[in-house]
């Protein structure tokens, strides 16, 4: 099959400077349980949305939506705003979990059962990114188990594979009450998740 090209390309310099910034400040940062850089995690999230055929914004947002989290703070929100736009930094703040990196995180529960309840409330556009987060997390966590079985619950701050299998449970039942709001390809992402929580268990 030939290539294909078109004249009205969905990336744009923006989302070059967006992946520069990204990879910058999480340069030394790493996934859990191995040597795998941070910025694989940041780069599949924006394929997934990407291949949802939504927007860019969405897509820098992907690219960006640990960075508020991982230690960037407010401050980085409004640069964020200023470089990219109000609304990639609004999806990047809604997609995370403290502002002010370790010190205001409460415990791991209580975080979670937050997290699910955001979920009815966001825009389609926070949702989205939110899914495809969820979803890369999903795969890595069921390719790791296959390779080192229960093992890998010790990675997470709760220790319980049956606190993990519960809050991705809790996801899915979250992301599929808003399954209108999803578009196509946010659909498509949610049968995705579907099918790596049912191999979780």
């Amino acid at each position: 099959m030939p290539e294909t090209f078109t004249e009205d390309p969905l990336t744009t310099e923006r989302f070059d400077e967006a992946l520069v910034y990204a990879s910058r400040h999480h340069r030394r940062q790493l996934r859990k349980g191995g040597r795998i850089p941070y910025v694989a995690h940041l780069l599949a999230v924006a394929s997934i949305v990407l291949e949802m055929e939504t927007t860019e914004d969405e897509a820098i947002a992907a690219l960006l939506h640990d960075v508020i989290e991982d230690g960037g703070g407010m401050a980085a929100h409004a640069e964020i705003a200023e470089r990219f736009g109000p609304d990639v930094a609004r999806i990047v703040l809604a997609n995370s979990d403290s502002v002010t990196g370790d010190a205001d995180k409460a415990p791991w529960h209580d975080r979670k059962r937050e997290y699910l309840e955001r979920i009815a409330h966001e825009q389609p556009d926070e949702l989205r990114v939110s899914l495809a987060d969820k979803l890369h997390n999903a795969r890595s966590l069921v390719s790791d188990h296959r390779r080192v079985g229960d093992e890998l619950w010790s990675r997470f701050t709760t220790g319980s594979g049956d606190d993990v299998r519960w809050y991705y449970g809790g996801l899915l039942t979250a992301f599929a009450a808003r399954t209108e709001d999803l578009g196509p390809g946010g659909r498509r992402a949610l049968d995705e998740l579907e099918r790596a929580v049912r191999e979780l268990g």
